[in-house]
């Protein structure tokens, strides 16, 4: 079977450093911090350990539609809006709704929608809880509402795999188009929540950083000090379509999916595997699947949540995999900036990869000002330029159970 060549011709996010991909990007590259204390009420009453994280910049209910929000759960909300954009700025896509599918993600789903259900029921009764509630809770509901927004008629499909999810999906959406399920795929990922229970549960876990008094300096990736991540919310998605249907529509494009690669550790249900092998296996398919070689990735955008164990078991998968010429790749670790997205993480990881490749200039890391010596990378702290040329650079999403997926991007030349 003759392999097709897969585009990015659209994106769109909702991010905490932006309500669009263009201000997502743009407060990306000048160094901002999308963490901030939290304002709720519940933080006091709950008295929650920590009290901040990485909120969406722009509430999903300054742009949605009342309807929209009333029906929706805060993670389909936040996809919704990532999508539109996406479809926007893709321009006038023109196919067959047969042909067209979405593969989306989520790591939690609709969490708000559930616990503010029980609290209903507890407090209210069975009479007052809303019969939207299990449609708005699913997993699924995002890839739903995408999917009934754009008339998606090729498919909703949806990947839950912890943290990993989003950069799955857009692996599987290679591997849709790969296939001939269809022309065009609506891939990304989307999470909400900044809840008092996930918060409580991470904090328990040991899991977020504590450093309640500067919440713009917590993410600290690869730093000596780093004492976990920091939560975020939000939304990313890619329009991903065959070179040919692109090319026929004269459609503008960002950069080149050369495919993912999927694996898992099985090892712990937290804790990452401190050797990386399955993690390593995964960046290593993701290159050498496409036809290209190790010695050609010259960008790479790092799981790196700011984790003490996290971030030195993502070092030994990469040492696995480079070597020596590992000290050569500048590395970024976006998080610093976003918090971590959770499911939706890979996919604005995605999206700032595509953007890297397509400008030329890899965006910092923020709040490195004690490099581990343990983990000896070239981390990009200021904006970079890429070069000239064609250049390849993947995407690394680890989560929970041992899940890794990676996902590998070329500079899009013709």
């Amino acid at each position: 079977m003759t392999t097709k060549r897969i585009v990015i011709t659209g994106i769109g996010a909702t991010s905490p450093l932006g309500g669009t991909a263009t201000e997502s990007w743009t407060n990306l590259l000048a160094g901002a911090s999308g963490a901030r204390p939290l304002e709720q009420p519940w933080v006091e009453e709950l008295a929650l350990p920590i009290t901040f994280a990485a909120q969406a910049a722009v509430p999903a209910a300054d742009i949605l539609l009342r309807q929209e929000t009333k029906r929706l759960d805060p993670s389909s909300q936040f996809a919704l809006i990532a999508a539109r954009e996406a479809w926007a700025d893709a321009g006038d896509v023109g196919v067959d709704p047969e042909r067209l599918l979405v593969d989306w993600a989520t790591g939690i789903g609709g969490v708000w929608t559930l616990l503010d259900a029980w609290d209903t029921l507890r407090e209210r009764g069975p009479r007052r809880v809303l019969p939207m509630t299990v449609p708005m809770l699913m997993p699924n509901g995002p890839a739903a509402a995408i999917g009934m927004d754009l008339g998606a008629r090729g498919g909703e499909r949806t990947v839950v795999s912890a943290c990993a999810s989003s950069t799955e999906s857009i692996a599987n959406a290679y591997d849709h188009l790969q296939a001939g399920l269809a022309d065009v795929v609506v891939a990304g990922g989307s999470e909400a929540a900044i809840h008092p229970l996930p918060i409580a549960s991470f904090a328990a876990m040991q899991a977020l950083s504590k450093r309640n008094d500067e919440p713009a300096t917590a993410s600290r990736p690869y730093d000596v000090t780093r004492d976990g991540f920091v939560l975020g919310e939000g939304a990313a998605a890619l329009v991903v379509e065959t070179l040919e249907h692109a090319q026929a529509r004269g459609a503008r494009i960002y950069a080149e999916l050369l495919g993912g690669a999927v694996t898992s550790d099985a090892y712990h249900i937290t804790a990452p595997d401190p050797e990386g092998s399955a993690a390593a296996r995964a960046m290593r398919t993701a290159v050498e699947n496409s036809g290209y070689t190790l010695d050609d990735v010259a960008h790479i955008n790092a799981h790196a949540t700011s984790t003490p164990v996290g971030d030195i078991a993502e070092y030994n998968a990469l040492k696995r995999v480079f070597g020596d010429r590992l000290g050569e790749i500048p590395v970024t670790a976006t998080k610093a900036s976003t918090g971590h997205l959770l499911g939706g993480a890979g996919a604005i990881e995605a999206l700032f990869v595509v953007k890297t490749l397509h400008e030329a200039l890899i965006p910092p890391t923020i709040n490195l000002t004690e490099p581990d010596p343990e983990i000896p990378l070239d981390v990009v702290t200021e904006p970079r330029s890429l070069g000239e040329g064609d250049h390849i650079a993947i995407s690394n999403s680890f989560g929970f159970g041992g899940h890794n997926a990676v996902a590998a991007f070329r500079t899009f030349s013709g």
